[in-house]
C-alpha cells in the first residue's frame, strides 16, 4: 500500500476514535464511528486476496447495520427525552436497540459471528487494529451509557461471551481465529461488571489491549498464521517464543502475571454485588480459554511436530526484533506488584 494512503488512513482511524470518545452528541458519536469504519476498510482489503475482500465487505456490512442501530436507538430516545446527550439515555427501549448496536459492534454474543471470519481474512496488523483500537469507541460509548444499561441482559450476554470464546477456541488452528474468540471471552469479563464498576471495565480493556498487541507483535514477527508454524519458531527465535509463552499464560489470567489482575478486581467487585454465583460460573468457563492458551504455549515452547508439516520451511535469520516488542512483554508479565497503584487510580 501507498505510504501516503496508509498514513491517511491511519490518521483518520486516530480521528474517528478521538471523535467519537470525546463526543457529548449522539451524532458526533456516530460521525466518528463511520469515520472508523471506512479507515479501517482498505486496510482490511489491501492484500487484494478474495477472502480479504470477502472480510472486507463482511465488516462493512455489519457496521453498517450496527451504526444504524445506533442512530436509531439515538433518535428514538430524543424523540420520547427531547436530548441528544450521550449520558440521557433514559428511555428503556432505546437503551435496549442502544445494547443490541454496541454488542454488534464489538462482537459480543449473539452478535459474534462477523469477528472471527473479518480476522481471519486480515493481515495480522490489521486484526491487532481490530481486536483493540477498533473496539476502543464502542466501549466509550458503553461505559458512558452504563448506568441505564440492564444488568441482567449485560452479566447474561457476558457469561455467554466467555463461553462461546472458549468453547470455539477449543478447536482452532489458525491463530487469527483464537486470537478472534479470545477477543470475544475477554469482552464477557469486560461487560458484566460493566453496570456495577465501569471504570474497572476500562481498566480490563487498557490491559488486555496492551497484552494482546503483545502477542500479535510477536507473532508478526515470527510470521506465524497457523499453529504448524508456531512449532518450528523455537528453532528461530528462542527467546521471543519463552518470553511469547509467559505473554500467553498472561493473558489467560494465571497469577502472578499481569492478566491476572483484572480477573481479579472483576471478581472482588462481583462478590462485593452479591454476584457470587455468576463470577463462579465466569471463573469456571474461563477455564476454556486457559486451554487453547497453554496450546498455544506448548507449540511455541515445549513441542515439535511429531509430522512433517506442509508448510514451507524457513531459513533461520537473525534480524533483530523490535524493541517495542521488549518493552510490552515486559509490561504484559511484570504490572501485577504495582496493582495497589493501580486500583487507586480507578
Amino acid at each position: 500500500m501507498n505510504p501516503q494512503a496508509k498514513l491517511i488512513f491511519i490518521s483518520s482511524l486516530l480521528l474517528g476514535t478521538t471523535i467519537t470518545i470525546s463526543s457529548n452528541h449522539w451524532v458526533m458519536a456516530w460521525t466518528g464511528l463511520e469515520i472508523n469504519t471506512l479507515a479501517i476498510l482498505p486496510l482490511i482489503s489491501k492484500s487484494h486476496h478474495p477472502r480479504a475482500i470477502e472480510a472486507a465487505t463482511k465488516y462493512f456490512l455489519v457496521q453498517a447495520a450496527a451504526s444504524t442501530l445506533v442512530l436509531f436507538s439515538s433518535m428514538t430516545n430524543a424523540w420520547h427525552t427531547g436530548q441528544w446527550d450521550i449520558t440521557q439515555m433514559n428511555h428503556p427501549t432505546s437503551s435496549l436497540i442502544l445494547t443490541a448496536a454496541i454488542s454488534m459492534k464489538l462482537g459480543l454474543v449473539p452478535f459474534h459471528f462477523w469477528f472471527p471470519e473479518v480476522m481471519q481474512g486480515s493481515s495480522l496488523i490489521t486484526g491487532l487494529l481490530l481486536s483493540t483500537v477498533m473496539k476502543f469507541p464502542p466501549i466509550t460509548l458503553l461505559f458512558m451509557t452504563s448506568h441505564s444499561l440492564n444488568p441482567t441482559l449485560m452479566t447474561t450476554m457476558a457469561i455467554l461471551s466467555v463461553a462461546l470464546g472458549g468453547w470455539m477456541g477449543l478447536n482452532q488452528t489458525q491463530t487469527r481465529k483464537i486470537m478472534a474468540f479470545s477477543s470475544i471471552a475477554h469482552l464477557g469479563w469486560m461487560t458484566i461488571v460493566l453496570t456495577y464498576y465501569p471504570k474497572l471495565s476500562l481498566l480490563n480493556f487498557y490491559l488486555y489491549a496492551m497484552i494482546t498487541a503483545t502477542v500479535f507483535l510477536a507473532l508478526n514477527s515470527m510470521k506465524i498464521l497457523k499453529l504448524s508454524t508456531l512449532m518450528t519458531a523455537w528453532a528461530k527465535t528462542p527467546s521471543l517464543s519463552t518470553t511469547l509463552l509467559l505473554v500467553l499464560l498472561s493473558l489467560a489470567g494465571l497469577p502472578p502475571l499481569t492478566g491476572f489482575l483484572p480477573k481479579w478486581l472483576i471478581i472482588q467487585e462481583l462478590t462485593k454485588q452479591d454476584m457470587t454465583p455468576a463470577a463462579m460460573i465466569i471463573s469456571l468457563l474461563s477455564l476454556l480459554g486457559l486451554f487453547f492458551y497453554l496450546r498455544l504455549a506448548y507449540c511455541a515452547t515445549i513441542t515439535l511436530p511429531p509430522h512433517t508439516t506442509n508448510h514451507m520451511k524457513q531459513w533461520r535469520n537473525n534480524k533483530s526484533i523490535n524493541s517495542s516488542i521488549a518493552v510490552l512483554m515486559t509490561l504484559s508479565i511484570t504490572l501485577l506488584p504495582i496493582s495497589p497503584m493501580l486500583t487507586t487510580i480507578v
